[in-house]
């Protein structure tokens, strides 16, 4: 007698199976913003242009490895039948984004158009900020070295501006691309000058203090808008520091232990803010850097005693510099306890637990901190465009590609936050979790005998349900 199930025998057969949610929700939105208009117009001979934007941009909210796994993808029968395409050569991706790249300006204006003028925004509150991209190889001018926000500092990078429609918006509306080594504060002008027409007046601008100087505040004033930012604490700030609590601050947060005082001046507002935890944080960290000095101290004194060589972190590696060390540390004078002392007096200045912001408007305390701290959606949109959108890491290609390629992934990110924008049940759900909602959603092509097929759609869910039943849908 059998006792036990037999295993399934698995007979294989021709039926494929692909995401079809994505797809279905990039060319449903492409077709709300009217897409096909503003990008088609840039290519009007050979393959279909709208038709490869739409690949490429349902192929970034998928799999989104490269180009060479893109081509491959999107030249499966079933997606280029989809899409209305015949097989094509790999360049031809290329070439799209080429294109696309050398109309980056005219592209990012029109789409400036169609958002503002469909949509009926509360308000045009804008924050800005700005991050760094690794680029791999040494062909385009746009790499350089630079600050690397990506830990990267031996690589060369690009640097990004992106400007986004403050909360409850939060729609990403602008993107610029710069050399690597250019700072900020330059980069500002060209970020902000992309969106200042499509902000209203008194607009306030919001960005953090490595942008703040004299020219970028006096550009948004003259343009009749305020502007919001941090700024570093100087000598003027540490005489108020001094008698903080003399001046009798105002209690912003009590559970987190922050107060805060307003020094109103002429034409703009400074907010001197202390946080309990914030001191706690920066006081450890001090501590950890002071103990690291010592220890650094005792290895380079080891080395003294023995008579050796200097560790090679301590040394400068370059065969075209000849140098002698002399080295000598203060830890022959001195015990372990007091050259902690020393350190510390030297890395603890008193500012810790203290920042600043200042602001051409008005504010309370209270109102000033929160607007600064839902800046930080900005750096929500950097983590999805680098780690979820994926446009890092790029490739060795003509600037035009380089420009190209980001242009693919501010739409990509624009569709997602479009997305999180219409449907208020989506608002605080993450770009990895839309993106796989809409990949789940799939259609298995079952080839019958006669040669006929049937479309068979699986695994919908709230999200996806959500996003694709009140738009085209699925019949």
């Amino acid at each position: 007698m059998q006792t036990k199930l037999r295993t399934y025998e698995i007979t294989p057969n021709d039926n494929i199976c692909f995401p079809i949610g994505t797809i279905l929700a990039v060319e449903n939105l492409y077709e709300q913003l009217n897409f096909s208009s503003i990008l088609g117009k840039h290519k009007a001979k050979g393959i279909d242009f709208n038709s490869l934007i739409k690949a490429l941009l349902s192929y970034k909210l998928t799999e989104n490895f490269s180009i060479d796994r893109a081509h491959k993808w999107i030249n499966q029968d079933e997606v280029l039948e989809f899409f209305n395409l015949e097989k094509f050569n790999e360049r031809v991706l290329y070439r799209t984004l080429q294109t696309l790249g050398s109309n980056k300006e005219e592209i990012i204006l029109d789409i400036q158009d169609v958002l503002f003028s469909m949509y009926n925004f509360e308000h045009t509150n804008i924050n800005m900020d700005w991050t760094s991209i690794v680029l791999y190889g040494d062909k385009s001018p746009l790499g350089k070295y630079g600050y690397s926000r990506d830990h990267r500092p031996d690589k060369k990078q690009i640097t990004l501006g992106v400007s986004e429609l403050a909360d409850p918006i939060n729609l990403p509306v602008g993107i610029t691309v710069e050399k690597g080594n250019v700072p900020d504060q330059t980069h500002f002008k060209k970020t902000y000058q992309q969106v200042r027409n499509r902000l209203n007046k008194e607009s306030l601008v919001v960005f953090d203090k490595g942008a703040n100087s004299i020219k970028n505040l006096a550009l948004i004033k003259e343009d009749e808008m305020d502007y919001l930012t941090a700024k570093k604490l100087n000598a003027s700030d540490d005489k108020l520091i001094k008698m903080f609590d003399q001046l009798e601050p105002e209690v912003v947060d009590e559970e987190k232990g922050i107060y805060g005082i307003k020094i109103v001046k002429p034409s703009s507002t400074n907010y001197l803010y202390f946080s309990q935890t914030l001191r706690k944080q920066q006081l450890e960290a001090r501590v950890r850097k002071v103990k690291r000095m010592v220890e650094e101290a005792k290895e380079i004194q080891k080395s003294i005693d023995e008579n050796k060589k200097l560790p090679k972190k301590f040394r400068i590696n370059n065969k075209l510099i000849d140098i002698s060390y002399s080295y000598q540390t203060k830890l022959v004078e001195m015990s372990e306890d007091e050259a902690f002392e020393l350190l510390e007096e030297e890395v603890i200045n008193g500012r810790e637990g203290f920042f600043c912001l200042k602001s051409s408007k008005n504010l309370t305390l209270i109102d000033a901190l929160e607007t600064y701290r839902k800046k930080d959606s900005i750096e929500k949109i950097f983590n999805s465009l680098k780690n979820e959108i994926e446009i890092k890491p790029l490739r060795v290609w003509t600037d035009e590609s380089i420009y190209g390629a980001i242009i693919i992934g501010f739409i990509a990110q624009l569709l997602i936050s479009l997305m999180r924008y219409e449907f208020k049940e989506l608002k605080h759900t993450s770009t990895k979790f839309i993106k796989k909602s809409l990949s789940n959603l799939t259609v298995t092509v079952d080839f019958l005998k006669n040669k006929n097929k049937t479309y068979i759609y699986a695994n919908f869910d709230s999200i996806n349900r959500l996003i694709l039943t009140q738009k085209k849908g699925i019949s």
